[in-house]
């Protein structure tokens, strides 16, 4: 295997302009089957203790469409893994999967179901199936294949979709997504949209603003939000966004490090596959709730910031914590109705600049609070972020003097 190789740039492509960022921090080739390399750098799912809810739920028998650039179901990780799907940027009705060019979808995909063959990444649901809907050959495509691919996606079986995309809408372009969503919701689907990576506040980010989405920030390895992670009312859970391994933009055979609240969506993703694999008799409502009653926050929520907080399948497989409730009523919107109903004079329980409920006030503080790990605090996160560091160490000593840098993936 060729020495770890540090690699500094920025990829930003979207129609938010930084959607899909992606910060190669580390590159090394592909190990060979016997290695377990990759796997040692997946810190996040030692903090989510991936090991012992495989032994409970691995995804197994649940779909999860990917709208994005394509999926390279010809990787180790994926084969056999991924379904024929469609082709809405051209127009065709062939397979998408062995014809992703920007890999950004196929690192989607490896986030949520990769087996970890061949020694490379392994998804958070390992044996879930991966349906293929390409929207556009690069990120940054218009909605209307969007449109198209999530009614495909839910019409051919898909319980869970994954956007990690998203941009600016007109009114026009809203109505038509509140349609789309409305859609997919009332069959039953889970929607799952990044919330941009600008590190900004927003409002008009779609889908991930529109009703019905569930949309997804980003922590890094210390269980805090991530800087670049975008924030506003409309944020309603968190996951892992930070090193999240990959297959590098220019070259399939090596691997490099992600960042961005896309990679934080699969996981999110992988997470609602999960509970659901273990609860096929639950309907999508009652995955979410569980998903944001379990969620780790030790403040007020929702906040701006990472919603009900970041996801923690353990408590839910492991723990068996979580009231999956009523079948037939979304969560998310009965939340956002009783907050649209409450009186003025009635104090809100989303945290606001001045009353954050964190460890402290200001908005500075409140963005910056660590999201409780599955023991309730930050130890697991912590030993997550110490492994991180130490084989960082490792790595820069086995490669004195190789340091390099590029503007783009290798």
């Amino acid at each position: 295997m060729s020495p770890l190789t540090r690699v500094a740039g920025r990829r930003a492509a979207a129609l938010l302009g930084a959607m899909s960022t992606v910060v190669a921090t580390w590159t090394f080739t592909a190990p060979a089957a016997s290695a377990d390399d990759i796997r040692s750098r997946q810190w996040y799912l030692d903090a989510m203790k991936a090991d012992q809810m495989w032994k409970v739920a691995t995804g197994k028998g649940v779909t999860v469409a990917v709208l994005d650039t394509g999926v390279d179901s010809t990787l180790p990780e994926l084969r056999g893994k991924v379904l024929p799907g469609r082709n809405f940027d051209t127009g065709g009705p062939g397979r998408v999967d062995d014809k992703d060019t920007n890999r950004h979808g196929t690192n989607m995909a490896l986030a949520i179901a990769g087996t970890g063959a061949g020694g490379g990444v392994r998804g958070i649901a390992p044996d879930a199936v991966i349906l293929p809907v390409k929207t556009g050959a690069a990120v940054g495509s218009g909605w209307k294949t969007f449109h198209q691919g999530i009614r495909y996606a839910v019409d051919n079986g898909a319980r869970v979709i994954n956007i990690s995309y998203g941009g600016v809408a007109d009114e026009t372009e809203a109505r038509e997504w509140q349609s789309t969503i409305d859609y997919a919701v009332q069959k039953g689907a889970l929607v799952f949209a990044a919330t941009g990576n600008d590190g900004s506040e927003r409002r008009n980010s779609y889908p991930a603003a529109v009703p019905g989405v569930v949309a997804v920030g980003a922590v890094d390895v210390n269980g805090k939000v991530a800087k670049f992670s975008d924030y506003g009312a409309f944020v309603d859970l968190a996951a892992p966004g930070v090193e999240i391994p990959g297959r590098c933009l220019r070259d399939k055979t090596k691997y490099c490090a992600g960042d961005g609240t896309s990679q934080a969506t699969a996981i999110a993703s992988g997470t609602a596959a999960l509970i659901w694999s273990a609860h096929p008799d639950w309907t999508g409502n009652q995955v979410l709730r569980v998903m944001m009653e379990t969620a780790g926050h030790d403040g007020p929520v929702p906040s701006k910031y990472i919603g009900y907080g970041t996801v923690r399948p353990a408590q839910v497989l492991l723990e068996g914590k979580g009231n999956p409730g009523d079948p037939n009523v979304n969560p998310l919107l009965a939340a956002q109705q009783a907050s649209t109903s409450t009186s003025p004079t009635t104090p809100q329980t989303s945290p606001s600049p001045e009353n954050t409920g964190a460890s402290g006030s200001g908005q500075a503080k409140d963005k910056d609070q660590a999201a409780a790990s599955d023991e309730g605090g930050l130890p697991l996160w912590a030993i997550a972020a110490s492994a991180v560091a130490v084989v960082a160490v490792i790595g820069l000593v086995v490669a004195a003097g190789v340091r390099r840098r590029a503007s783009t993936d290798a």
